[in-house]
């Protein structure tokens, strides 16, 4: 077996563990999202300790990412593809955090009942959900054209969040009591906001992956 060889079977490795590590985000905030409607706590915390695992797997990713930059000096595409595992690793860890600060959000409100029920919200979750799997899809399969949709389905997000925060905003105005348990759920839905913000920025780096043009890929949303 050829030296290039072991370097093609690294780089689809690699592929595959940040393909995990995205399965792993992804019910890391299905769970933080069940947890918070069934107000299950212990659900909440298990999504707080299971963070550490997704933050060592990023860490991991970077490492053999680098390790394979250092021995095996790709070019061109090669290069593309590890430097997309390393951004987009990132991202994946950063909804990974979001999750956790549902969980964590949900803990601070205990077993008081949200202030209304959850719709708008749990619709949030579910779209920005379904923007991850599409982008992760799209990195599977070098779709442009999927990446450039998901893309465009965030200002889908954005409309939801919108709609939310004037809600909340009013139950605040007209009732001060209200105002605590308003805010927890404002975080619950600007988490949601930034989840999707950040499954955006992968389907950016497809389609930098894809064409090698980093002009196609807007400034990253922080």
């Amino acid at each position: 077996m050829t030296p290039r060889t072991d370097f093609h079977k690294d780089l689809t490795r690699l592929q595959d563990e940040l393909l995990l590590l995205g399965g792993m985000v992804e019910k890391a905030v299905a769970r933080a999202m069940d947890a918070l409607r069934r107000r299950d706590l212990d659900a909440s915390r298990q999504v707080v300790r299971e963070d550490d695992i997704v933050d060592l797997k990023r860490f991991d990713l970077e490492e053999r990412c680098i390790d394979l930059i250092a021995t095996q000096q790709p070019m061109a595409g090669d290069l593309r593809v590890i430097i997309t595992v390393l951004h987009v690793a990132v991202e994946l860890e950063r909804i990974g955090d979001y999750a956790e600060g549902i969980a964590k959000i949900s803990l601070m409100m205990g077993n008081d009942p949200p202030l209304k029920p959850l719709i708008d919200i749990p619709r949030m979750a579910e779209q920005s959900a379904d923007m991850l799997r599409r982008s992760l899809d799209a990195f599977v399969n070098r779709d442009i054209v999927a990446a450039t949709t998901v893309c465009k389905d965030d200002d889908k997000i954005d409309d939801l969040y919108d709609q939310v925060y004037r809600e909340l905003l009013t139950y605040m105005l007209e009732d001060p009591e209200t105002i605590r348990r308003a805010t927890y759920l404002l975080w619950v839905a600007h988490d949601l906001e930034r989840i999707a913000d950040r499954t955006t920025n992968i389907a950016e780096r497809v389609i930098f992956l894809v064409t090698g043009r980093l002009a196609d890929v807007s400034v990253s949303r922080y």
